[in-house]
């Protein structure tokens, strides 16, 4: 007998996983208590016994009629935000805000609140604070806008009313983890009440085309709390964050259906609120007066953007009978790799020794590009020789020794140029790219101040050309 298309289907909340039979734990991503029964949607039944569809709410039209200047994206006024966004908020669109406690993403979004109610009503609902504690933070940054509306709700009936009585073009809500539903089984913050209270919001800003922001919270492992559903529901997810003891904060697009997933923008978060770094380079490199043993510079790309940045290193004799490994900014795994090499494929002899690696200004760098800078570094600090200032270098190191090629080298040589560095170590055939060897005149800068471009092909050679400079 076959099996009647009435069975129940059940549905995980995290991924999407469907089963007809009930379990306790997703068979797809492992996670408990996430599998629910899918409610089958009422739909009318023809003489023939046929499922007949509702009328639908618009006629379909042709794709060259449909007005697409009605989705034009709007500044928000910070060019930072604007980048990753491709442009500004498109009308209609949700988007999702995630980050770790104490960021800054409150202070962001307010920023850009007060920057859009200058065009446009904007309505920020806070369910974490009263009013006037966020009064006292815009008036400490200075986002404070007429049309800049307030409202401390936790329930989203109230939510609701609020956006019938203000009529705004821009809402924001902190957070969505704090709004509840009535009547919807579950606490806040759970998986059925963050899925309902979202899809309400969706639903009010595609009718009315009311661009919307959604505050989210991370869990321990960095990724955003919630169904796994949320992130595919909005249009576009950014992810918020930075050191809490440095100043940097970046902005990365995980998602956007309106622009870009490749770019980021770059804060400094003060004292009167997040102020835009067009230019963050020199937050990552020291000030010395003379080069120091242990260090080099590298160029990492954040997305699209190259950014010089120093790796430091630390060689000392240890007293311990298992020597310390200490990273901070740094991949560890990738940290120790590098060491291995040195020891086997250079003769650099560390590994009976303690070992600290770190970066400069906060910034986390664990792209491969990033190898052959901790290598030179490691080499520099172990010989007590120092690399001169005027030196980048760029390159994944492999478990062979070799240097490997990486993308972007043409925009990294770029940057380094624009800084004032006259020498890049690179990985053997980097230099031989049309863009790449364009860098060698004043035609690609203006400048021509990057005046030799080392090819090498493994990290000893590296190394030589490195320290005899």
């Amino acid at each position: 007998m076959g099996k009647s298309s009435a069975a129940p289907v059940f549905r995980c909340a995290e991924c999407g996983w469907r089963t007809t039979k009930w379990s306790g734990r997703c068979g797809e991503c492992q996670a408990w208590g996430t599998v629910e029964e899918m409610s089958a949607p009422a739909m009318a039944r023809s003489r023939f016994g046929l499922l007949v569809a509702p009328a639908p709410a618009t006629p379909a039209v042709p794709i060259t009629e449909v007005d697409a200047g009605a989705a034009s994206a709007r500044p928000t006024g910070l060019d930072e935000l604007d980048r990753v966004l491709g442009g500004g908020l498109v009308p209609g669109a949700v988007v999702l805000l995630a980050g770790e406690p104490g960021v800054g993403k409150s202070t962001l979004l307010l920023e850009a609140g007060a920057l859009a109610s200058e065009k446009g009503t904007v309505l920020y609902v806070t369910g974490e604070e009263s009013a006037a504690q966020v009064r006292l933070r815009a008036d400490r940054i200075g986002a404070v806008g007429a049309r800049l509306f307030l409202a401390a709700e936790t329930e989203l009936s109230a939510v609701l009313a609020h956006v019938d009585a203000v009529q705004p073009q821009l809402l924001i809500v902190d957070s969505v983890q704090t709004i509840t539903a009535p009547g919807v089984e579950g606490t806040p913050g759970g998986v059925t009440q963050i899925r309902e209270v979202t899809a309400a919001l969706m639903a009010v800003a595609k009718q009315r085309s009311l661009t919307t922001v959604l505050v989210g919270h991370v869990t321990k492992d960095g990724s955003i709390a919630g169904p796994r559903a949320l992130e595919h529901l909005v249009d576009v997810v950014l992810h918020f964050d930075g050191d809490r003891h440095a100043q940097l904060r970046m902005v990365r697009a995980l998602k956007n259906r309106f622009g870009p997933t490749d770019e980021v923008g770059c804060f400094e978060l003060g004292e009167y609120g997040l102020i835009g770094l067009p230019d963050p380079s020199g937050l990552f490199v020291s000030q010395r007066s003379a080069p120091v043993p242990g260090t080099c510079v590298t160029v990492a790309l954040e997305g699209r953007r190259p950014l010089l940045a120093e790796v430091q290193t630390l060689v000392a004799a240890t007293t311990l009978d298992i020597p310390r490994r200490v990273t901070s900014g740094l991949d560890s795994a990738r940290v120790g790799m590098v060491m291995a090499v040195l020891q086997r494929r250079a003769e650099v002899l560390i590994g009976k020794q303690d070992v600290y690696a770190a970066t400069v200004g906060g910034v986390r760098l664990t792209e491969p590009s990033v190898d052959l800078a901790i290598a030179l570094a490691m080499a520099s600090a172990a010989a007590n020789l120092s690399i001169s200032g005027s030196v980048v270098a760029i390159g994944e190191v492999g478990l062979a020794g070799e240097v490997r090629r990486v993308p972007g080298v043409a925009r990294r040589l770029a940057e380094a140029e624009r800084m004032g560095f006259r020498r890049a170590i690179v990985p053997a055939g980097s230099a031989g790219l049309p863009s790449a060897e364009g860098m060698r005149d004043d035609r690609v800068t203006g400048q021509g101040t990057l005046t030799e471009i080392r090819e090498v092909t493994d990290v000893q050679t590296a190394i030589a050309a490195a320290l005899a400079s």
